[in-house]
C-alpha cells in the first residue's frame, strides 16, 4: 500500500450538526415528515426531499390519514424497482405517537411475490382492487402493465404514490408519465409523488406544465438535512483524472479505512476495460492478499499489508447464486447497525436509489454517468448520518484524453459533465436564496442574522437564517416575478434551470476555455435562451426575473467558493485540518457568500452578470488536469468555435435595445466595456443578415 494518496479537488460545505432533522414530534415525525404532513389534504402533492430524510415514512403518514379521513379506498405505493420495496414493509407507528400503524399484508406486497410484472402481478393488482384490504406496493412496471389493461378509471378514489418520481416523463414514450397525465385529466384520484432529486437531471420534463402547476409542493432541503444531523457535518464533492487503466489508480482515492462504495464504469463506456470481472479482482488484489470468501454472506475477504481483514461485497459477479447471496447479506436488518459487517461494496449497476447503508463514508465512481440524477442518486448513498461518522465524500475518477481524435471528444464531453455535476452538487448542498430587490422601505426579517452591525438600511443587506438554511440577499435593479409560476420558479426550481444551464455545451465550453468570452454572452443570452425554451408561457419580464435569480444563485455560490478556497482555486480538502479532522477555512458557503456580498458593498445584479459562472470550476481543473491534456481539450474546443450565428446576433440585438432603453444612446463598437462593445457587434451582424435576407 505505498501508492500516494490523493487529495482530490472537490467543494466541502460544512454543517452545524444540530441535530434537529432527526428529532421527532409527539407523533413520532422527523421535521419533513411533519411539512409533508401539513399538507395531506392536498389532493397532488410532490414531496422533493433528499435521500435518508424519510420520504417512505411521510407516504405512510399522509396515506393513512387519506384512507381514514378523506375517503380515499386504497393506496397504490409504486416504486421503480424490487429491492425499494421493502421501505414500505411494516412499521409499528404508534408505538412513537401515532394514531395507527403501517401494515402491508404479505400478498399485497408484489416487490416480494415472484412472477414477471406482466403475468401473475397485474391480476395481482386485479384481485386487490376487488378486495377490502387498503395497501398494496408494487413496481414502476407492474402498475404500468395494470394501467394498460384495466383502464385508468379502474383506479377512481385511490391513492396512487408514486416513489423516485424523477424516473418519470412527460416524453409520450414514457408509459408512467403518460398514465400520470391520464389519472390528472380524470382527476379520480390523488397522488403524492416523491423524489430525492432537486432537478431533473435530463432534458425531458417530468410533468406537463399544465400538469405540474396541480401539484402543491413540500421541499425539504440538503441543507436542512444535513444541518440537522447528529453525527455527519462534512461532505466533500469532488473528481480527479488518471491515466492508463483506471483499476492502477484507484488506490490513489479509495481508502481501505473508509467505508466504501466502488461504482465500476459500465462495460460500454471509455474507462472500461470490457472485462468488470478482471477489474473487480484487479481492485481486491490490490487491497491485500485474498483469504477466501465468508460462507455466511458470501463477502470476500481480504488482508491488508497491514494485517487487517477488510469484508468486500462484490455485486458485479454475475452468477445469480453468489450475487443474490451477497445482496441479501446486505439487506439483513440485524446487522443494519453493525459498522463492522461489511467494509467495502463493489457494484456496476446495484446500491444507487433506495439502497441504505448508513456507515457509507466515500461513494467512489469510475467513469461519468450520463444522468446527474444518478450521480446525486449515488452521492445520497454517502449522506446518512451514523455514530461516529463525522465526514463523508463522493469522488469521480475520470479517464484524461489521449491523443487519438474520438477519445479526445469523448474525454472532453465527459470533462465537461463532470464539472456541471460538480457545480449543480454546489447548488444542491447550498442554503436556500431569496433574492430581495434593495428598496429604501425594506428592513430586517424575523429570524435572519445580518451579520455584525446588524440591518444597515444604507446597503445591500445578506441575511441568514440557520434554522431554515435561507439566505435572504438584497440586490440592486434586480426584476421581481409577478406572476405565481415565475414566483413558484423563483422559490422552488431555481436548481432546475441552473441544471439545465450547466448541462449546455455552448456555455460550459465558452465559459471553461473561450479566453475572448465576454460573461453576459452567457449570463444574459445563453441563460435568457434557455429560460424562453424551458418556461415559453412566461412573459418577458418575468423570464428575466427568473433568469436573473438563477444567475445570482449561480454566481453567488461560485464566488463564495472562490473565497473559501483561495485565488488560484487550490483547496486541500483531503487536508487543511487539525489532527481532529475539523474543517479548516472552508467551513461553509454562508460566510464566503456573505464576505463577497459585504466585499461589493452594493450588490446590483449588473454586477453578477459580469461573473464567468465556470470560473472557478476551471481553476480546479487546471489543478486536476494534467498541463497536456488540458491543453488538448482547450484545443479541441478552440477548434469548434464559430463566428456569430444570426440568432446570437439577433438575442445581441434584443439586448442592445433594452440598452438604448435604459441609456438613452446605442451601445457603442468602440466603448471599452467587453459587454457593450459586444452587443453593438451583435446589432451591426443583425442588421448586415437582415440585409441578407437571413431572417426570411
Amino acid at each position: 500500500m505505498t501508492e500516494k494518496k490523493i487529495s482530490v479537488p472537490s467543494v466541502s460545505v460544512s454543517y452545524a450538526r444540530n441535530g434537529s432533522s432527526t428529532k421527532s414530534n409527539a407523533l413520532g415525525m422527523r421535521p419533513m415528515q411533519e411539512r409533508a404532513y401539513e399538507k395531506r389534504g392536498e389532493q397532488y402533492l410532490l414531496i422533493k426531499s433528499p435521500p435518508a430524510s424519510g420520504k417512505s415514512r411521510a407516504l405512510m403518514f399522509i396515506a393513512l390519514d387519506k384512507l381514514q379521513n378523506q375517503g380515499i379506498k386504497q393506496a397504490i405505493i409504486v416504486v421503480p424497482e424490487k429491492s425499494i420495496g421493502a421501505s414500505f414493509n411494516d412499521e409499528p407507528l404508534s408505538k412513537y405517537g401515532f394514531w395507527t400503524d403501517w401494515h402491508v399484508e404479505p400478498k399485497w406486497n408484489l416487490c416480494n411475490a415472484p412472477g414477471s410484472d406482466n403475468g401473475g402481478k397485474v391480476k395481482s393488482v386485479e384481485a386487490f382492487l376487488r378486495s377490502d384490504d387498503e395497501v398494496l406496493v408494487c413496481t414502476h412496471a407492474t402498475f404500468r402493465f395494470a394501467v394498460d389493461q384495466f383502464g385508468v378509471e379502474a383506479f377512481d378514489d385511490r391513492l396512487i404514490a408514486v416513489d423516485e418520481f424523477h424516473h418519470v416523463s412527460a416524453n409520450p414514450d414514457n408509459k408512467l408519465g403518460l398514465h400520470l397525465g391520464q389519472f390528472i385529466a380524470r382527476d379520480r384520484v390523488h397522488i403524492v409523488a416523491m423524489t430525492g432529486s432537486y432537478f431533473r437531471g435530463d432534458a425531458e420534463a417530468v410533468l406537463a406544465p399544465h400538469d405540474e402547476a396541480k401539484f402543491d409542493t413540500v421541499t425539504y432541503t440538503y441543507y436542512e438535512q444535513l444541518n440537522g444531523y447528529e453525527y455527519l457535518k462534512q461532505l466533500d464533492i469532488g473528481y480527479f483524472f488518471y491515466s492508463g487503466s483506471y483499476a492502477d489508480s484507484i488506490l490513489n482515492v479509495l481508502d481501505p479505512d473508509e467505508k466504501t462504495i466502488v461504482h465500476i464504469p459500465n462495460v460500454n463506456s471509455r474507462e472500461s476495460t470490457k472485462d468488470k470481472i478482471k477489474e473487480v479482482e484487479h481492485i481486491i488484489s490490490a487491497l491485500g492478499e485474498w483469504q477466501g470468501s465468508d460462507p455466511a454472506t458470501g463477502f470476500q475477504l481480504v488482508k491488508t499489508p497491514e494485517g487487517r481483514v477488510l469484508r468486500i461485497a462484490d455485486l458485479v459477479d454475475d452468477d445469480p447464486a453468489k450475487r443474490d447471496r451477497v445482496s441479501l447479506a446486505l439487506k439483513d436488518p440485524a446487522q443494519k447497525n453493525n459498522r463492522d459487517y461489511v467494509d467495502i461494496i463493489i457494484a456496476l449497476g446495484m446500491a444507487k436509489e433506495g439502497f441504505d447503508w448508513i456507515w457509507c463514508e466515500h461513494a467512489l465512481t469510475v467513469g461519468y454517468r450520463s444522468s446527474l440524477t444518478e450521480i446525486v442518486q449515488i452521492i445520497g448513498r454517502a449522506t446518512r448520518d451514523a455514530p461516529g461518522k463525522t465526514r463523508a465524500r463522493f469522488t469521480n475518477l475520470i479517464a484524461e484524453p489521449d491523443a487519438s481524435e474520438q477519445a479526445v471528444a469523448e474525454a472532453v464531453n465527459d470533462t465537461l459533465k463532470a464539472i456541471a455535476a460538480s457545480l449543480l452538487m454546489e447548488q444542491v448542498l447550498a442554503p436556500r436564496f431569496e433574492f430581495k430587490p434593495k428598496n429604501p422601505d425594506n428592513g430586517p426579517a424575523l429570524g435572519y442574522n445580518y451579520g455584525e452591525g446588524g440591518y444597515d438600511p444604507n446597503q445591500c443587506n445578506v441575511g441568514f437564517n440557520e434554522a431554515t438554511g435561507h439566505f435572504q440577499i438584497e440586490i440592486k435593479g434586480l426584476v421581481e416575478p409577478k406572476s405565481k409560476e415565475a414566483t413558484r420558479i423563483c422559490q422552488e426550481d431555481l436548481n432546475e434551470v441552473i441544471a439545465t444551464f450547466v448541462q449546455d455545451k455552448t456555455a460550459i465550453e465558452r465559459g471553461l476555455f473561450d479566453e475572448e468570452l465576454v460573461p453576459e454572452e452567457l449570463t444574459q443570452l445563453r441563460m435568457g435562451k434557455i429560460i424562453k425554451e424551458k418556461y415559453p408561457d412566461l412573459d418577458d419580464e418575468d423570464q428575466e426575473a427568473v433568469r436573473q435569480h438563477a444567475i445570482a444563485a449561480l454566481n453567488l455560490t461560485q464566488k463564495a467558493k472562490q473565497l473559501l478556497l483561495g485565488d488560484d482555486g487550490s483547496t486541500d480538502t483531503g487536508g487543511g485540518r487539525g489532527v481532529d479532522n475539523e474543517p479548516g477555512v472552508n467551513t461553509a458557503l454562508i460566510d464566503g457568500v456573505r464576505k463577497f456580498a459585504l466585499d461589493m458593498r452594493e450588490l446590483d445584479i449588473d454586477l453578477i452578470d459580469r461573473i464567468n459562472p465556470f470560473g472557478e470550476a476551471y481553476a480546479i481543473l487546471a489543478k486536476t488536469m494534467s498541463e497536456d491534456s488540458l491543453k488538448q481539450v482547450a484545443a479541441a474546443i478552440a477548434a469548434k468555435r464559430t463566428k456569430l450565428t444570426p440568432e446570437e446576433a439577433k438575442d445581441l440585438a434584443i439586448r442592445a435595445v433594452k440598452f438604448k432603453k435604459e441609456r438613452g444612446r446605442l451601445p457603442s463598437i468602440s466603448s471599452t466595456d467587453a459587454w457593450e462593445k459586444r452587443m453593438a457587434e451583435g446589432a451591426a451582424a443583425f442588421v448586415r443578415f437582415k440585409d441578407e435576407g437571413r431572417y426570411e
